[in-house]
C-alpha cells in the first residue's frame, strides 16, 4: 500500500494512504492528537506507578515515542504492547521528523522502536519495556492484563469492523478491574458499543478542531 509523507498543522508529519484516503494521524495536528488523547486523558491518570500498556495500532510509532519521553516526567515504570497487523517499514517510518519536533535525543529510541524483532520484549530504559505483536486486532485474546488501551485504529469509514461491539468485549477483557481505554473516536454508535460490553464511557473535549472523544472506564 502507497504512503505518501504529509505536514500536519502543528508541524508534526503524518502519512496519508491514497487508496483508502485516509492518514495516520490528524491533519490539524499529530502530535497534539497523541498529546491531547492518549497522554492528557489516558497517561496522566497515573503517577509514580508501575502501568501496563496496550496500544492498538502502532502505526507510525508516533503514541509509543510520546509515552517513552512522558514516563520519565510522570515517574512511570511502563511495560509497553504495541499490536499491528500492517507495519510500514523502517524507510518510511524514518522520514517522520517526531523526534525533531519533541527532542533530538529520542532519534535512537524511536530507531530501535522500529527495528527491534516483532514478538520479543526489549528494554529501551530501565524503565520502559517494550513489545511489538504482528497480529490482527480481531485475535487479541488478553486478560486482565492492562491498566491503559491506547485505541488508535484507523477510522469507522475505513475499518468499521474494529469499531463494533465484538472487539470491544476484547478490549473489556484485556483491562485490568479499574483500566481506561481512551480513543480519539466520538461517534454514538462507537460509545454505545462500548457501553454494552460494561464499559463506563465519557465525552471529553477533543483534540483541535475536534469537538470530543472518547475515554472508558472498566469500572
Amino acid at each position: 500500500m502507497i504512503h505518501e509523507l504529509i505536514k500536519t498543522s502543528d508541524g508534526s508529519t503524518s502519512l496519508y494512504i491514497p487508496q483508502l484516503d485516509e492518514t495516520y494521524h490528524s491533519v490539524h495536528g499529530a502530535l497534539q492528537e497523541t498529546q491531547h488523547v492518549f497522554i492528557k486523558n489516558g497517561l496522566q491518570l497515573f503517577e509514580h506507578q508501575s502501568i501496563s500498556i496496550l496500544e492498538i495500532g502502532f502505526g507510525t510509532g508516533l503514541n509509543a515515542l510520546v509515552t517513552y519521553k512522558e514516563h520519565n516526567v510522570l515517574q512511570l515504570n511502563i511495560r509497553y504492547e504495541t499490536v499491528e497487523a500492517y507495519p510500514i517499514s523502517w524507510n518510511e517510518a524514518s522520514q517522520m521528523n517526531f523526534s525533531e519536533v519533541l527532542s533530538p535525543t529520542l532519534s535512537p529510541i524511536f530507531e530501535q522502536m522500529h527495528c527491534c524483532p516483532w514478538d520479543e520484549t526489549v528494554a529501551l530504559s530501565p524503565t520502559f519495556s517494550f513489545k511489538k505483536r504482528l497480529q490482527r486486532f480481531e485475535t487479541i485474546s488478553d486478560v486482565n492484563s492492562f491498566d491503559l488501551i491506547y485505541f488508535d485504529a484507523f477510522g469507522a469509514q475505513v475499518q468499521p469492523e474494529l469499531w463494533k461491539e465484538a472487539i470491544f468485549q476484547q478490549m473489556y477483557a484485556a483491562l485490568k478491574q479499574g483500566g481506561y481505554l481512551v480513543t480519539y473516536a466520538a461517534k454514538g454508535s462507537v460509545r454505545r458499543a462500548m457501553q454494552a460490553c460494561g464499559f463506563m464511557v465519557e465525552r471529553l473535549p477533543g483534540p483541535p478542531m475536534k469537538r470530543e472523544m472518547l475515554r472508558a472506564h472498566k469500572d
